[in-house]
């Protein structure tokens, strides 16, 4: 029996979020089934992280304890053939037996897109937000700015247990020009449930003028909540975790 660690990607449209929730098509729940099929008999795999309904990944980790007699990339190749199209294992490798998943991660990395344009076009609103008008990028980069650093983030989200500590350090926030609009890129220890939506919704909002710089500091600083709204899923996605190290990229 060895322990491994599987790089995944999926497009989230189809599934209720990643992790399993009963008879929910969830990509644990379907990369369970996959892993069943070549002999895995645990009760459960571990995840990196939690994505909500229609949240993408390129870089969403999970392992688990395997008795596999072949090379790594059979296993890739004998899951992939038991997956479905919007589901893959990227990458596998074996890990020492103390390795979590999730516990053992030490940043976190997300990408939101935001597709500029008047028009709509369904192609490219699968994976990002249509806003319009467009978004002052230099505005955008200074409310960016205010997230990076230790900070109490109660404002844009909960923790995953209850009572648990809201304290995130965020090492990456930034903006950038990308093909058909912009990407937001953000960095952290670790983030609550529904932060980064609601990070990049703040921060969209203050572009457009609709809320002032200094209510966004004062969220940031003080817990102060804005908004119970938060962009919508479909333009984020886990790109990357880091293990020490160890970066597992997209």
């Amino acid at each position: 029996m060895a322990h491994y660690q599987f790089i995944v990607a999926y497009d989230g449209t189809d599934f209720k979020g990643s992790q399993r929730q009963g008879i929910k098509r969830t990509v644990q729940l379907v990369l369970e089934d996959a892993l069943r099929e070549i002999g895995w008999n645990e009760r459960t795999i571990l995840l990196a992280g939690r994505t909500d309904s229609g949240v993408h990944a390129t870089g969403q980790v999970a392992s688990c304890n395997l008795e596999w007699r072949h090379s790594e990339t059979t296993l890739v190749k004998a899951l992939n053939a038991r997956l479905p199209g919007d589901l893959a294992v990227r990458s596998v490798r074996l890990v020492d037996d103390t390795f979590h998943a999730r516990y053992s991660a030490s940043a976190r990395t997300y990408n939101y897109r935001i597709y500029v344009n008047p028009s709509q076009n369904p192609l490219a609103e699968r994976y990002a937000w249509r806003v319009w008008p467009e978004p002052n990028l230099a505005v955008l980069a200074q409310a960016a700015n205010l997230f990076i650093g230790e900070h109490d983030f109660r404002a844009f989200g909960s923790a995953p247990k209850k009572g648990g500590s809201t304290v995130r350090q965020v090492t990456l926030s930034r903006w950038d020009q990308v093909d058909g609009g912009m990407q937001y890129a953000v960095s952290a220890n670790g983030f609550l449930y529904h932060m980064v939506r609601r990070i990049v919704l703040a921060q969209i909002q203050h572009a457009s003028g609709i809320i002032s710089l200094e209510i966004l500091r004062n969220a940031i600083e003080n817990g102060i909540t804005i908004s119970a709204g938060m962009a919508p899923a479909k333009g984020l996605v886990l790109t990357e975790v880091s293990y020490g190290d160890l970066l597992l990229a997209s």
